[in-house]
């Protein structure tokens, strides 16, 4: 068995298996199914893998003599290094807000703006805006301790809370640069940056809309409740729910923990997007508090500050507080972890070439084949960034030969929408929404991978007639 179709096959059905059949916890079934992936992955496609990430001859034979072991350990390792930091100071952000009651005065004083009913579609339009400069994982990490004080506020609608989170902040992410997917596309493909800026916030809005309103379809008809967690038990939310105001920290230091590492990220991002580099003390000291490790660390101390203020009178209880946030990270982090080493072991069968020569033939339109590679890729193994490398790999040279009717921009913007099809196991942010938002396995399948669907295909239709109604040439 050579095939990566075959080997793809195989590892989905034990991981799918494994988790939803025999019940297994999900860091075990990612294990066993990188395991296996790993164990039917022939020599020669690792080596043609490597080599086509810019290794040498000599780091590619290296690494196709690797033990199995080694190798799944490498591919975990390096996602524990890009998510464990992140993770485990979101956690303690998370837990914080909640224990301190700035999560619930944040909510409060939401609520007083805009109305209850509002609540959603603001959480929707926050997550769109915040994920644009910020990375998908950061905005999801941020906002859920928010978003479960608001379904106790509230009453009702977590899962359409959680949901808005995830469609504001997924679609910016992809098309929107200074993020990383939409900028290598914007390099690979010869977009003007600012094209894509522009082009990219006008489909995402199309597309959230579009997620909005499945978001509260499925709210409705799977209504999930805000469950309890060692990180969030219930009887606290609701007793910091029912507090005086009187008894809450002050807005600003509520919202300290979050509005600082966005605000230094997107600072730096901006330095970063001008090429100016470094030069003042005080480009140079954004440039190294934005970094999104130190940036999210410094916004997990901003936190810590604000639940010592409040629980100054309790040390017991401020002490419990701070040590249960990391101990529910380190789960997360395993779980994640597994996650990328399944994806990293998908892609090392040389899935992502094999999709290029099944698609290379095909007599399609270019919009729709661009979508069509993006999402299989990303179906595959995982990533949406890998997916638009790989789509805009195949697609560029076509795009420059081509006599196209439509600006080469739409070829990027179908790249990234078909880069949000399908979320499942195989995606380390599928396991950060599910285990954050403390939806089940099954609830995640029926509503988070649905919902980026939608989101991709309407934002492939809204591409179309754009291209044919505002063809920019």
């Amino acid at each position: 068995m050579t095939d990566p179709l075959l080997i793809l096959l195989v590892g989905i059905l034990i991981v799918v298996g494994g988790i939803i059949g025999l019940r297994l916890h999900p860091f075990l079934a990612l294990l066993l199914g990188a395991l296996a992936v790993a164990y039917l992955t022939p020599v020669a496609a690792i080596e043609q893998y490597a080599l086509t990430t810019g290794a040498s001859a000599e780091g590619a034979r290296s690494l196709a003599k690797q033990s199995i072991g080694g190798r799944i350990a490498q591919q975990f390792g390096s996602t524990a290094g890009k998510i464990g930091i992140l993770i485990a100071m979101a956690s303690i952000i998370g837990k914080c807000l909640l224990e301190s009651g700035g999560a619930e005065r944040i909510v409060r004083s939401t609520l007083n703006v805009t109305g209850v009913k509002q609540a959603p579609a603001t959480f929707l339009g926050s997550s769109f805006f915040l994920g644009i400069p910020v990375f998908f994982d950061t905005v999801f990490y941020l906002m859920i301790p928010l978003a479960k004080a608001m379904a106790t506020r509230i009453g009702k609608n977590y899962l359409l809370l959680v949901l808005c989170i995830t469609a504001g902040a997924a679609m910016a992410n992809s098309l929107v640069p200074p993020t990383p997917g939409p900028l290598f596309l914007v390099s690979e493909m010869n977009i003007p940056i600012g094209m894509m800026m522009i082009g990219g916030f006008l489909v995402g809005l199309a597309t959230i809309v579009a997620g909005y309103a499945y978001a509260v379809w499925a709210n409705r008809r799977w209504p999930v409740p805000l469950r309890d967690s060692v990180d969030a038990p219930l009887e606290d939310i609701k007793a910091l729910g029912e507090k005086d105001d009187k008894y809450l920290p002050p807005l600003w230091l509520s919202l300290l923990p979050i509005v600082l590492p966005i605000v230094l990220i997107t600072a730096k991002a901006i330095i970063d997007l001008s090429e100016s580099g470094g030069g003042s003390w005080l480009t140079d000291s954004i440039i190294f508090l934005g970094e999104k490790n130190l940036a999210l660390i410094l916004g997990g101390l901003a936190a810590l500050l604000l639940l010592i203020l409040q629980k100054q009178g309790d040390r017991k209880e401020m002490l419990t507080a701070a040590q249960a946030a990391p101990r529910t990270a380190g789960v997360i982090i395993l779980i994640t972890s597994a996650g990328g080493a399944f994806g990293g072991m998908l892609q090392q069968t040389g899935i992502s070439a094999r999709i290029g020569e099944l698609t290379q033939d095909f007599q399609m339109a270019l919009l729709p084949l661009a979508f069509f590679i993006a999402a299989v890729v990303r179906t595959a193994q995982g990533s949406a960034t890998v997916s638009m490398i790989t789509a805009s790999g195949i697609l560029a040279g076509m795009a420059e030969v081509a006599v196209l009717p439509y600006h080469h921009l739409y070829i990027g913007l179908a790249i990234a929408c078909g880069s949000k099809l399908i979320p499942w196991m195989n995606d380390s942010g599928f396991w950060i929404v599910c285990k954050m938002s403390n939806l089940t396995e099954k609830e995640a399948l029926k509503t988070f991978s649905p919902l980026l669907t939608i989101m991709g295909i309407t934002g492939l239709i809204v591409i179309l007639i754009a291209a044919k109604v505002f063809p920019l040439v």
